[in-house]
């Protein structure tokens, strides 16, 4: 594949718009690989996004699906951190992808980027994500290889999804940019307006230590 004519990533320098991080509205899940670790940009995803991610996972259980994320990259005002906020799921279309695969064509990643110039404007491509049906989470070769070259910046991140066993997990960069392709983290549910959580993933449990104004609804 020629790289210059595909790449989803931006080529240039650019600098993350301060906002302030929605702790407030989000319930942390936490990865039994993530003690000591720390990404170099904490993940925040919408409680619609994170449904609509589930239901496209849930859409071949025999074959590898995915797409790209989008969202919001930014830094907290007061403490610096970098964080992005994954508002939606772009599917990706004109894939070559089999039970054990998930191959993007130059056809695929053009028509995500007309996509995204369509219905989201004002965001950008914050990772991708794919699933690993029966397989468990985790990067391949190609996976990571793919991430290097077409996800390089440091706040971009991968999301492997595994249907049946109802698992799944982001693979961030830490601060020095090394990328595990073993260890995933987990993210921060955003739910406002007191809605019950969403998140239904067996493999990471909820941090207890906060006091949310939304309940917890595990396996819903």
């Amino acid at each position: 594949m020629n790289e210059t004519r595909i790449r989803l990533s931006p080529v240039v320098e650019r600098e993350p718009r301060p906002a302030r991080m929605p702790l407030a509205h989000a319930r942390r899940w936490i990865s039994p690989y993530e003690e000591g670790l720390e990404p170099a940009a904490r993940v925040f995803v919408t409680q619609r996004c994170f449904v609509r991610l589930c239901a496209h996972a849930g859409s071949d259980l025999d074959n590898e699906v995915g797409g790209a994320l989008v969202g919001r990259w930014r830094v907290d005002r007061e403490s610096g951190a970098s964080f992005v906020v994954v508002e939606g799921a772009l599917r990706a279309h004109h894939t070559r992808h089999g039970s054990a695969f998930l191959t993007f064509t130059q056809e695929s990643l053009v028509a995500l980027h007309e996509e995204l110039e369509q219905r989201y404007p004002e965001r950008e491509i914050v990772g991708w994500y794919h699933t690993h049906p029966r397989m468990g989470i985790f990067l391949s070769g190609y996976d990571t290889w793919l991430h290097e070259h077409f996800f390089p910046e440091p706040w971009q991140v991968a999301l492997v999804i595994e249907p049946h066993s109802s698992t799944g997990g982001f693979f961030a960069r830490r601060a020095d940019g090394w990328l595990d392709p073993r260890r995933y983290f987990g993210f921060y549910e955003l739910a406002r307006g007191g809605r019950p959580s969403v998140v239904h993933w067996g493999n990471l449990q909820p941090e207890t230590n906060l006091d949310l104004d939304f309940d917890l609804v595990q396996g819903g």
